[in-house]
């Protein structure tokens, strides 16, 4: 858990920092400032996506995950949430400046969707390296910081989510070890590219998709890899 803690730490300062400086950066240099991380996300995603060994299964696991989410509604309860926390801050002014919830939900799929998270959290889990998950929180730090200048607090509170989330991934990585093969953990990755790309969409403010909806994807790629194999053993038979 050390690599989340950090990670959390790193958010929680960069949105804090974000928030305080926020309202002294100049408009255009906040909006280049997210620009730029939307593009990069976008990058990010293809190249994430462009890793799989079969884009059958990505194309699988969007579809079965996107149903699935849409069937939980998993985008309207992060955003109930995000309300639930936007008025519990309420009765201090400087934390409500900019879009509370957008700047939740936007911030907890970014630090939470990606290849250093998935691969990071099993990497510690499994053999207690938390170099990926350091890593991805210098990033996380200075990407809060960007969200915050303007979103406003609620890009903080996503801290929570990164606890919750990529704690939750660690420590599961323990009880996962010798399940998730490397072509598993290939097409999870490529599927989180998929989802990073409607991420960057969203932060370019080009399209708004329900990428939270889109997060039982994550689960349902692994587990189309060996049915894959399967399928294809006994047509070869």
């Amino acid at each position: 858990m050390t690599g989340t803690i950090i990670n959390t730490i790193t958010v929680l300062i960069g949105g804090i920092l974000g928030t305080l400086l926020g309202a002294r950066l100049p408009d255009r240099m906040r909006q280049t400032v997210i620009h730029g991380l939307g593009m990069i996300t976008i990058v990010v995603g293809i190249d994430m996506a462009l890793g799989s060994e079969n884009i059958l299964l990505v194309l699988g696991s969007v579809l079965i995950g996107g149903i699935l989410g849409e069937w939980w509604r998993i985008n309207d309860h992060l955003e109930r949430l995000g309300k639930w926390l936007e008025e519990k801050a309420s009765r201090y002014p400087f934390l409500t400046r900019g879009d509370f919830t957008r700047g939740f939900i936007t911030a907890s799929l970014v630090f939470c969707v990606g290849p250093m998270t998935i691969v990071g959290s099993l990497q510690e889990g499994l053999t207690g390296d938390a170099t990926l998950l350091i890593l991805k929180s210098v990033l996380d730090g200075f990407a809060a910081l960007a969200f915050a200048a303007s979103m406003g607090m609620g890009v903080t509170f996503a801290a929570l989510t990164v606890f919750l989330l990529q704690g939750s991934l660690t420590l599961g990585a323990g009880m996962m070890q010798g399940v998730l093969s490397d072509a598993m953990v290939a097409e999870m990755t490529a599927t989180g590219g998929v989802l990073l790309l409607g991420i960057g969409l969203m932060i370019l403010e080009i399209k708004i998709i329900r990428v939270a909806n889109l997060l039982p994807a994550l689960a349902i790629a692994p587990l189309l890899v060996p049915l894959w194999a399967f399928l294809q053993a006994w047509l070869g038979h």
